[in-house]
């Protein structure tokens, strides 16, 4: 079934959003907000559908064509200002709808819409290499990829090479292992170069990476920002609302602080990082040694900790968590918590409000940044700055 259809807007995801003349919902991958298309049923359910665009009947000023692309380039055909705008909207929606009042959020520009991410894994199908397509999980073979740096498409061919070297020549058991492993990460830095291997196992790779003038060692299979230009940005705009609040709350208390990021650049006269994962937190000692910073780190999860973990009345608490939010109670022991102030950093809308919901019944949202961190894909990365009542 074919209906001609009005998109009103653009879901987080990147899905253009109308209405069927039943009033059920409908979603679009590919149909920009504005825009009447035809559309073709592809899955029906009892309050919404979805479908696959056929044609454009009046297109958006900001649809244009996608150029080269690999799985999950959802705004591949906009401009990077139409994709800015509807990220923003979706930001500002999600706000809203969670009843958070805030100031007007801030833009952090990025200028760089492709050939961005500093790392990228590859996955494994017979021969083919390239990025996994949903819900299918087949194998897209990728020979050029728009998303990665230069440096990396550089070395995609001898990488190429040697991994399909690896899959077909040999004794069938390294083969079958080699099979096993499923993907090969990549990664680069200005420091390091470029670096490879197979599976998950990234043991005896590190990469130095350089954020606000300092180095920062990873563990090759460690968190990093992947977009170095938008990661430097949400950094220092970390850093400088540290400083803003410095008089009221100098101390730091970075959660899920990785290898130490934003706690080293912020440069606090006390740094205590709290971290899960062991191999994280040794880096994170080695990186505050190296940049001169005193700090405190500890391998635990903040969740099954927090009776321990002390947060005192001139305490600033940066949180970076992943993309599942916070973990179960942290948002309601911040609300209790005596720090005059928190920095919440996101890359989830969804989460991120479902935490604020219970945070802003003490704390008021004093700023709101965003930074588009994933250019042409669905995702961006979110800050706000929180303030005790």
């Amino acid at each position: 079934m074919t209906s001609s259809v009005y998109i009103a807007k653009n879901v987080y995801g990147g899905d253009g959003m109308g209405r069927l003349g039943d009033g059920r919902v409908i979603f679009v991958p590919g149909a920009w907000a504005g825009e009447q298309v035809k559309a073709e049923i592809v899955l029906a359910k009892k309050h919404f559908v979805k479908a696959r665009l056929v044609e454009v009947e009046e297109a958006s000023p900001e649809r244009e064509a996608p150029g080269k692309t690999v799985p999950g380039m959802v705004y591949a055909g906009l401009s990077f200002k139409g994709e800015n705008g509807v990220k923003l909207a979706q930001l500002e929606e999600a706000l809203s709808r969670a009843r958070i009042d805030h100031p007007a959020i801030e833009t952090l520009k990025v200028e760089k819409a492709l050939n961005y991410r500093n790392k990228a894994v590859y996955h494994f199908e017979g021969t083919k290499i390239g990025y996994l397509a949903e819900p299918e999980h087949r194998v897209v073979e990728v020979e050029e990829d728009p998303l990665v740096l230069p440096e990396i498409n550089a070395a995609l061919p001898e990488i190429r090479k040697n991994v399909k070297s690896l899959l077909t020549l040999g004794a069938k058991a390294v083969r079958d292992s080699i099979a096993r492993k499923a993907c090969v990460t990549v990664r680069y830095s200005v420091k390091s170069g470029v670096k490879w291997w197979l599976g998950d196992d990234a043991k005896d790779v590190t990469m130095l990476e350089t954020t606000c003038g300092k180095t920062f060692e990873v563990p090759g299979g460690g968190f990093y920002q992947v977009n170095p230009e938008a990661g430097e940005k949400l950094v220092q705009a970390v850093r400088q609302e540290y400083l803003s609040g410095k008089d009221r709350a100098p101390n730091i208390l970075d959660l899920y602080c990785g290898v130490g990021v934003f706690g080293i650049c912020s440069e606090p006269p006390k740094l205590t990082g709290i971290e899960s994962g062991r191999e994280a937190i040794d880096f994170a000692f080695k990186n505050a040694d190296r940049a001169r910073q005193s700090a405190a780190f500890y391998a635990e999860e903040v969740g099954r900790n927090m009776r321990r973990i002390g947060i005192g009345g001139q305490t600033c608490v940066i949180v970076d968590p992943p993309r599942d939010g916070l973990e179960k109670g942290v948002a309601e022991w911040l609300a209790r918590s005596r720090a005059p102030r928190i920095i919440y950093v996101s890359c989830d809308p969804a989460t991120l409000v479902r935490d604020l919901r219970t945070m802003t019944q003490t704390y008021r949202v004093a700023g709101v940044k965003w930074v588009n961190m994933f250019p042409r894909t669905a995702r961006f990365e979110t800050m706000v700055v929180l303030e005790k009542k």
